[in-house]
This record gives structure tokens, C-alpha cells and sequence, in this order.
């Protein structure tokens, strides 16, 4: 293993959120591996930069690891720490996603204005018509457009905590943000409701963190690999193989929600992901994986379900892929992607 005066390097964003995640790691890998000294490294990335923007006018695959990933080739860091779901499903040649670590809650929240200690709009079904909602993405606002086409989305860029002082100012009535983030950085009390799939399907690997390395480093991998989660790298992974059968990025309208259940009849789940009880931890169980692809103005959307062994997770992420291809899905991100 490289080292620098016998420290592990770790590229990260420099955000709260990042830095909160690459710290977990960060302390993790040091309680499984005693002595090891390690230094976080920030590093600013393309979509950190632009903020005035939406990220689908920006363009381009991998706003928010690029530069990272170019310091890791470059041997300046060790290991990157990412959100999953910003990570490309293409990666550069010689880098490796060494492992994805257990998911958080991959979901989406609402989160309202307080006044007198109590949210203003209760839950999303309480919306009044017309109601100003602020979110960064187009999976988002074109789900929330098809269940409510009268809301006026617009856009909402930024850290957590500048999208929470945006909503406090009154600039928008609610908005719409990662349950992951704001458990993670301790703003659960300010959930007003935590959105069922149904209404909003989360981001590819929304939820999950990852570590990436460069393939040949085998002193690195090996540190590593401890933090992979079984279940989470195997849904993850079919959510990523979905994406890249659909050639998609991750600011175009496009979901998938992949999860591990226990091995019993899907007649006997529930909608909406709420058979997240019976989940089982490890690779057994049943893969149950939902997708779909969405217009900008989410007037059309498309949508599908796969149900398979969690040993050939990729094989049935392509499939669904190609299941909703067929029925119309290329036509769509065609649309999406002149306009962008």
C-alpha cells in the first residue's frame, strides 16, 4: 500500500453532508483496522461551483465526483467517498467501486414550514392548489408534476441547510430532499412526512454511500472491503445496471428502488415498499425491484417491476430496463435529452 507518512488519503466534497459521510468511513475503518491514520482531503467539484444552475442544464456525467476521481488517478488520494447515487455507472479506467456501504433510508422527505412548533402543510396530500415546492430534480419534480400537475416546482439548489433556510424565508412553501441527508445530519425533526414510492420513486443508490479505489491497489481494496454491505452493494448494483441499460445519468427523470424481501409470494406484499419489514439481511430473500422513466413535464410516465434471485441483480436491472424501453421509455429520454 502507498502511503504518505503512513497516512490513508480520502477525497471528498467539501459540503456538510460530505463530510459528515467521509468522516463515518473515515472512523470506521478505524475501529476495524487499529493504527491506521487517516486524512480527509477536500476537493471542490464541478457541481459544487455552479450553483445558480440546474444540474441538467449544466450537462455532462459525474458533476460531483470528476475531479475526485481525477486526483485518485492521479495518486494524490487513496480512496473517494461518494453518494452513490451521483457516481456515473460508467467509471475511468482503472477506478473501482470497492465497496457500497449499508443504505440508509433511500427515500424521499416533504418537509413544510413550522409555525408555532407545527408544520404548516401537515403531509404532500394536504397540498393546497398552487403550492411552491422547491427541489433540485427533474426524477422529482416530474413525479410530484404527474401526481399534481397544479404545483409550481422550481428549481432549488444548494446545501441542506441552505435549502431549509430558503424554505424558512418563505421562498417556497415546501420542498422536497433526500431522508438520508436529513437523518444524517440530524434534522429528522424537521420531516414533515416521508414520502411512500409511490408518489416519488428515490434516485439510483439514493441513500448508500460508496467507496471508490483504483482497481490496482490491492493494499487499499483490501481495507476496505470490510465496509461492503451485502444487501445493499447487490440492490444498489441492480438499481445501477437499470440506469445504464437506459443510458441515463443521474439528472435525468429517472427512478429505481431495489430491495432484498424474504422469499415469499409478492402477492403477499403491500404497495409502495412497505414490505421493508420482511427484508433479511444478506444476499438471500428475494430481489423486488420497481423503475420507471418520466417526461420533464411528467405528463408521461413509464413504469415497471421485476421480481428475481439477488445473485443475478444486474441481469434483472437490464431487464427492467429494457421492459420499459419497449414500452416507450427511449422515445421519452430522447425528449429529455434535446431539450438538455
Amino acid at each position: 500500500m502507498k502511503k504518505r507518512k503512513n497516512k490513508i488519503f480520502i477525497g471528498t466534497r467539501g459540503s456538510k453532508l460530505a463530510l459528515y459521510q467521509s468522516e463515518w468511513v473515515k472512523s470506521e475503518l478505524q475501529k476495524l483496522h487499529s493504527g491506521l491514520e487517516i486524512q480527509l482531503i477536500k476537493i471542490k467539484t464541478t457541481g459544487d461551483r455552479i450553483l445558480d444552475v440546474s444540474l441538467a442544464k449544466i450537462g455532462g456525467k459525474g458533476l460531483f465526483v470528476k475531479e475526485i476521481e481525477d486526483a485518485l488517478l492521479k495518486g494524490k488520494v487513496d480512496m473517494a467517498v461518494h453518494s452513490m447515487k451521483d457516481v456515473p455507472t460508467d467509471l475511468p479506467e482503472g477506478l473501482h467501486i470497492a465497496a457500497i456501504c449499508k443504505r440508509e433510508d433511500p427515500r424521499d422527505a416533504f418537509v413544510s414550514q413550522v409555525k408555532n412548533l407545527e408544520f404548516e402543510i401537515k403531509n404532500f396530500k394536504e397540498l393546497p392548489h398552487g403550492t411552491t415546492i422547491g427541489t433540485s430534480s427533474l426524477r422529482r419534480s416530474c413525479q410530484l408534476s404527474h401526481t399534481r400537475p397544479d404545483l409550481k416546482i422550481k428549481q432549488l439548489r444548494g446545501n441542506l441547510d441552505t435549502r431549509i433556510r430558503k424554505l424558512d424565508e418563505g421562498q417556497f412553501q415546501a420542498i422536497i430532499v433526500a431522508v438520508a441527508g436529513m437523518k444524517r445530519l440530524g434534522r429528522n425533526e424537521r420531516i414533515t412526512e416521508i414520502l411512500d414510492p409511490d408518489i416519488c420513486l428515490p434516485a439510483i443508490g439514493q441513500g448508500a454511500i460508496g467507496i471508490e479505489c483504483r482497481i490496482d491497489n490491492e493494499s487499499i481494496n483490501n481495507i476496505v472491503k470490510v465496509l461492503d454491505h451485502e444487501e445493499t452493494s447487490i440492490s444498489v448494483r441492480a438499481e445501477r445496471s437499470f440506469l445504464k441499460r437506459l443510458e441515463g445519468g443521474c439528472q435525468v427523470p429517472i427512478a429505481a428502488f431495489a430491495r432484498i424481501v424474504s422469499n415469499l409470494p409478492s402477492s403477499l406484499f403491500s404497495k409502495g415498499g412497505r414490505e421493508r419489514d420482511l427484508v433479511k439481511e444478506g444476499g438471500g430473500g428475494l430481489l423486488i425491484m420497481d423503475g420507471l422513466v418520466g417526461s420533464i413535464t411528467g405528463d408521461r410516465i413509464i413504469k415497471g417491476h421485476i421480481e428475481g434471485k439477488p445473485k443475478v441483480s444486474e441481469v434483472l436491472g437490464i431487464k427492467l430496463a429494457e421492459d420499459l424501453l419497449a414500452q416507450g421509455a427511449k422515445e421519452i429520454l430522447s425528449e429529455v435529452y434535446q431539450v438538455f
